[in-house]
């Protein structure tokens, strides 16, 4: 049985909704594979650890395991699930489909502001590489994309995108573990030039070629860590 560690009360503020915080925490520790597949993960103890009731744990279980991360035995418990190859391609899919037309409206209409905000987290980005530091790249990888899709006024489709996202999060995650980063930035990079210079077509292939690198890695990742991923899947 595993343990969400740190169980540390401060990571839980009583003054906000309490399953969602209880979901975040355990969502990023299955992507960073800290809590590794076939885990058993215990809704009592997890309450118990934050000083909860099991309620907004419950909730949290049931949204980790709509999103695939875990699932659930009879009388047994709570598990960690494999990765999928499927689901990762699915969402993969989805998320083409979505970002590459957002990136193309934002390449049509954006503004200085807009530039200057991707420019600094450019900046942001190439620190975390330098310093090879892959906790600090997906967070900004994340809010990259998230920037894009709100100043788009698409924040309804990022939200498809994030419920879909989970099992391609855990292959991003192993590949700048893994993997070299720096293409991921460079193709950053080509993104947000694109939009700056209102090139709506190179925008658009830039996102297509980011999002697709997935594809190129995943095959490499799966065989450095087979353990992690369904058998006979993809």
């Amino acid at each position: 049985m595993v343990l969400i560690e740190p169980l540390e009360k401060k990571d839980i503020d009583l003054r906000l909704p309490v399953a969602p915080q209880i979901y975040d925490i355990v969502r990023q520790q299955i992507i960073r594979n800290e809590l590794t597949p076939g885990s058993r993960i215990s809704e009592a103890e997890l309450a118990s650890g934050f000083n909860v009731s099991r309620q907004p744990v419950r909730e949290a279980f049931i949204k980790l395991t709509n999103d695939g991360l875990l699932y659930v035995l009879p009388n047994r418990g709570s598990f960690v699930r494999k990765i999928s190859i499927n689901a990762v391609l699915d969402a993969r899919f989805v998320r083409e489909a979505i970002e590459a037309d957002i990136v193309k409206l934002l390449a049509a209409d954006h503004d200085a502001a807009l530039d200057r905000e991707l420019n600094s987290q450019i900046k942001h980005q190439t620190k975390a590489v330098r310093a090879d530091d892959p906790d600090a790249f997906i967070h900004l990888d994340e809010l990259f994309h998230q920037t894009l899709a709100e100043a788009a006024q698409k924040s309804g489709a990022w939200a498809v995108v994030q419920s879909q996202k989970a099992q391609m999060d855990r292959v991003r995650y192993l590949s700048l573990i893994e993997l070299d980063t720096s293409s991921l930035l460079e193709q950053h990079q080509a993104i947000v030039t694109a939009i700056a210079t209102n090139d709506a077509a190179a925008a658009e292939a830039a996102m297509r070629s980011h999002l697709r690198k997935i594809i190129i890695d995943l095959p490499a990742i799966a065989q450095v860590k087979p353990e992690l991923f369904e058998p006979g899947d993809g």
